[in-house]
């Protein structure tokens, strides 16, 4: 293998994989980035066999061929060097490396021994903006479950239709959902339900952050989705990730977003913000409970929140409110996490009985749910 390619280059795909290759005590070579040289260019490849990572380098093969490497090693000694061009040489169990006047070698292991990555027919696709997938993804990956008991509610559920793809995360304590517009070549008017797991989007969230808007152009600014029974790729201008789907049925949470309310009122979500995190100092540790409460005909809402250790603390803000006489006791945790995620000034709060969830959307239509159950006293 011999290849060359300009610093930045090699350094930004190197970040790019650098993501996922982990720190395996039982499978070493899981540390290390598969460089492959062929015909068709420089490809970068890392994998912890549950998500796999490729990407495609700008450069010149001279000589064609493969070679790992540990992943970090490489990419803080390429990030240290000129932005020139980089020759790179496989000599036997080594790579020699060379940019101006630095000269380094360093050892890896033969690319025979780099778990496969597995591949996925392109035939199908499903596509959005990036950046509004990216903006998506981070309104609803934070309420996944962190428990292992219900691996489904581990993931996000995608739900292609068409021309509309829905995302919802639920940990059973909350629930966030939001619709995006799609494009797709599937003819047929079936939908897809699949769960991705959400270690894999964090994954893609940072590889998204980490690609340069500016060095793509239009067509590339479009993220693709592929799946077949039991993986996913999704592919960003010369990347693509590759993971895994998580088996098992995803619960129909849809029964529990109530239609109809009894109360609704609209604040202002920089002042709702203020007064959460001040209530939020005199909650109860463990319940992190704090009281939300709707008195008919005053046009406020007023939170408190009550500890023997540390205090008092009572909110009054002005809404606009329709309805009866209302309150709920909510986990200022939960409670923060989807008001920070909505869009817009205001942020409308409806509520049906202290026993019912609470839903909270955006006063604009941003195809954004937020449901909090609450807690029961």
């Amino acid at each position: 293998m011999k290849i060359s390619s300009l610093q930045e280059n090699l350094k930004n795909g190197l970040f790019i994989v650098g993501q996922i290759a982990g720190k395996s005590v039982n499978l070493p070579i899981l540390n290390n980035v598969l460089i492959k040289a062929k015909g068709d260019g420089i490809k970068l490849i890392t994998t912890d066999l549950e998500v796999g990572v490729v990407a495609s380098v700008r450069g010149k093969v001279d000589k064609e061929g493969s070679f790992t490497v540990e992943s970090k090693v490489i990419s803080d000694y390429i990030s240290l060097l000129p932005n020139q061009k980089i020759d790179i040489e496989l000599k036997e169990k080594s790579l020699s490396i060379k940019c101006e006047n630095y000269k380094t070698t360093i050892n890896g292991q033969n690319a025979e021994e780099f778990p496969l990555i597995p591949k996925i027919e392109k035939e199908i696709y499903y596509k959005t903006k990036t950046d509004i997938f990216k903006k998506a993804l981070t309104q609803v990956v934070f309420a996944v479950s962190g428990s292992e008991t219900r691996a489904e509610l581990t993931g996000v559920l995608f739900g292609f239709e068409n021309d509309k793809l829905v995302l919802a995360a639920t940990d059973s304590y909350r629930l966030a959902e939001k619709e995006i517009k799609i494009e797709t070549n599937n003819k047929n008017e079936n939908k897809s339900r699949i769960i991705v797991p959400a270690k894999t989007l964090q994954h893609l969230l940072r590889i998204l952050s980490a690609i340069k808007n500016e060095d793509l152009n239009n067509e590339d600014k479009e993220i693709k989705f592929y799946f077949s029974e039991n993986q996913i790729l999704f592919t960003i201008g010369n990347t693509e990730l590759i993971s895994r789907l998580i088996e098992g049925q995803y619960p129909d949470y849809k029964q529990i977003i109530p239609n109809n309310f009894s109360t609704k009122a609209m604040v202002m979500k920089t002042e709702i913000l203020r007064a959460v995190k001040a209530a939020a100092i005199f909650s109860k540790s463990g319940t992190n409970d704090i009281n939300i409460d709707l008195p008919a005909g005053k046009n406020k809402l007023i939170i408190t929140a009550v500890s023997s250790q540390t205090g008092e603390n009572i909110s009054e803000l002005d809404v606009e409110m329709t309805g009866q006489d209302n309150g709920v006791v909510l986990n200022h945790k939960y409670l923060l996490d989807g008001i920070n995620n909505i869009d817009g000034e205001k942020i409308i709060i409806n509520i049906n009985n202290a026993d019912t969830p609470c839903v909270i959307r955006s006063e604009k239509e941003g195809g954004y749910v937020y449901v909090i159950m609450p807690i029961k006293q």
